[in-house]
């Protein structure tokens, strides 16, 4: 498999307003997130989904926002901040072997995986990392996008998230993607 990185200028793109039309951040989400909950999101980019995720988690709650790729934190970080939500995120610069979380352990409610496995050199460490910071009961929302990732790569992708310890509780519906539910037993 050859891993990627997409590139830091296609961020922009990426926080598209019209992208909303196919992919609502808040009906994707809000079946999953609540008030005070600690939220992991690997992977970021430039924000698309993490401002939604700072509005469901509340005053109480934060946002972890760990991104490889420090222009697009810096991106991310501006427009958290220009929407008043820079208090509900914890931003981290990940490194290329690890996303930086073991403080996290047994800490997070939900973490959001979208369209960021099928970049991945090491998937297994990826989904370990992200089994350690889950609470028992926590979810992991797993989305890749459909025509980008075949069927059978995503399957072998949530085959490595199952060897971590997560369990598929279901498959949701996500236009133009593919998607799983996994949980922390």
């Amino acid at each position: 498999m050859v891993c990627t990185v997409c590139p830091w200028w296609l961020g922009y793109f990426l926080i598209s307003p019209l992208r909303r039309w196919w992919q609502d951040p808040h009906a994707i989400l809000a079946p999953h997130v609540r008030s005070g909950m600690t939220v992991l999101e690997p992977g970021p980019g430039m924000g698309f989904f993490s401002l939604e995720l700072a509005r469901l988690v509340g005053a109480q709650g934060r946002v972890v926002a760990v991104e490889l790729q420090p222009k697009m934190l810096a991106v991310l970080r501006r427009r958290a901040t220009n929407a008043g939500l820079a208090n509900r995120f914890d931003f981290r610069q990940a490194a290329a072997e690890t996303l930086g979380v073991s403080d996290l352990a047994g800490q997070a409610d939900f973490a959001l995986a979208f369209a960021i496995a099928h970049e991945l050199p090491d998937g297994a460490r990826f989904f370990a990392e992200n089994h350690a910071a889950l609470k028992p009961g926590g979810h992991l929302l797993l989305c890749e996008p459909a025509g980008h990732v075949s069927k059978s790569a995503f399957a072998a992708t949530v085959a490595v998230a199952e060897k971590s310890g997560l369990r598929v509780e279901q498959q949701p519906a996500l236009p133009r993607g593919l998607s799983a539910l996994l949980v922390k037993p």
